[in-house]
């Protein structure tokens, strides 16, 4: 059975079904930690009640998650800080600050500013299938999106009702999945906490060091808001962050640069003990164990087996611990 269920999530990456199956499980967790909460606060007694809560909280989740989606797709779209806007500025520094940098650094960067545009829309059409941002694309990815997040309500409502009397089949699917939930809501939250952890940091060096010292950088609020987006992805999204904000900084001088580069890996030496103590202590996983996950996933599956590449992982090491092939969290540490 976890052979199958197993199968399963690794056939819903080339589907291209990981959308619908992130949106239902955020959901899911999301409500899964606000119904303890809210019994709390009224007591809900029946099957009844039950099921109406949980109903109206899948609801508000589901609100909340759309109006953030739209809120974030306007950011982006919208004002004088928009990604094409970035990117553009990107390319004008690169070309600007070319005659500055080392002649070992340039072999780095794009010849011109037409080279990074044709490297951005390469890089783009070969991931359009994993993105699922490209023309017709867009239209199914959200509505997997929206599918998954009502598929996730409705699990929420059937983990509100009484499961006695389930065939065996239906206990280890249940069983699997609800491992699957915890796999998840160990990763991400805990992502989450050190993405806002790092995403803070990097707005006061941004918003506040970089201003007292006199100096402006062009799409502060771009940059901060894609850190934290980027710090999501473990390991792999501070490259992805800190490589813009390295750029953006070129445009007030190759010191500044360096400057920005500097903290920045001061922020991601702190980060990477949270890691370690967050992450790691979450799903028993070193940083260098991730890594390697998420690269071969990334070989496999592209951009996709990237994002799922630490959920799938963290969920094979709860199977593993059920199957007594790993001690169970916590055996033989030191907690001192």
């Amino acid at each position: 059975m976890s052979l199958l269920f197993l199968g399963g999530m690794v056939a819903l990456l080339p589907l291209n079904l990981l959308p619908a199956l992130l949106s239902g499980l955020l959901v899911y967790a999301l409500v899964a930690v606000m119904v303890p909460g809210l019994n709390a606060l009224v007591p809900l007694r029946g099957e009844g009640p039950r099921l109406l809560s949980v109903t109206l909280l899948a609801a508000v989740v589901i609100a909340v998650i759309v109006l953030a989606g739209f809120g974030v797709t306007a950011f982006f779209r919208q004002g004088d800080e928009t990604l094409p806007a970035l990117v553009k500025r990107m390319a004008e520094i690169i070309d600007g600050a070319r005659g500055d940098l080392p002649t070992w650094l340039l072999h780095y960067f794009p010849e011109d500013a037409e080279a990074l545009r044709l490297a951005l829309v390469d890089w783009l059409r070969e991931n359009a299938g994993s993105f699922q941002i490209a023309g017709a694309e867009l239209g199914r990815a959200l509505t997997h999106v929206i599918l998954g997040m009502v598929v996730g309500a409705l699990l929420s409502l059937e983990s509100a009702v009484s499961s006695a009397g389930e065939a065996p089949l239906s206990r280890a699917m249940r069983a699997r999945g609800t491992r699957l939930v915890e796999a998840f809501q160990r990763v991400v939250f805990a992502q989450f906490q050190i993405s806002a952890f790092n995403t803070l940091l990097t707005a006061v060096y941004l918003v506040v060091v970089l201003p007292l010292l006199g100096i402006e950088l062009p799409f502060a609020k771009t940059l901060i808001v894609i850190t934290f987006i980027a710090g999501l992805l473990p390991i792999l999204g501070n490259l992805v962050s800190n490589t813009i904000i390295f750029i953006v900084s070129l445009s007030q001088g190759v010191w500044v640069a360096i400057g920005s580069l500097a903290y920045l890996v001061v922020i991601h030496k702190l980060e990477y003990f949270l890691n370690a103590r967050i992450i790691g202590g979450q799903i028993r996983a070193r940083a260098w164990e991730l890594l390697i996950v998420m690269l071969v996933m990334e070989a496999a599956f592209g951009i996709a087996g990237l994002i799922a590449a630490p959920i799938y992982y963290a969920f094979l090491k709860s199977e593993l611990t059920q199957w007594g092939y790993l001690e169970p969290a916590g055996a033989g540490q030191d907690h001192s």
